[in-house]
């Protein structure tokens, strides 16, 4: 029974391997580049940066309403 788990097993690893080996493979300084491109182009876009406007801002203080 271990004997036809370890080949459904390895079947499975080598289906895998196949997969990935297909992939189309970027060298890291290639992705940073592009990366770097991609964010200086969208900088005023980042709300992380520009901040939010209050009125936008799904997460801004709830008023306080009271009555007296």
């Amino acid at each position: 029974m271990s004997g036809s788990c370890s080949v459904t097993a390895m079947k499975k690893v080598v289906q895998l391997l196949r997969v990935e080996a297909g992939f189309n493979r970027v060298k890291v300084s290639q992705a940073a580049a592009d990366w770097k491109q991609f964010c200086l182009q969208n900088v005023q876009h980042d709300p992380l940066l520009t901040g939010v406007s209050s009125s936008t801002n799904p997460f801004r203080p709830q008023k306080v309403c009271s009555f007296l």
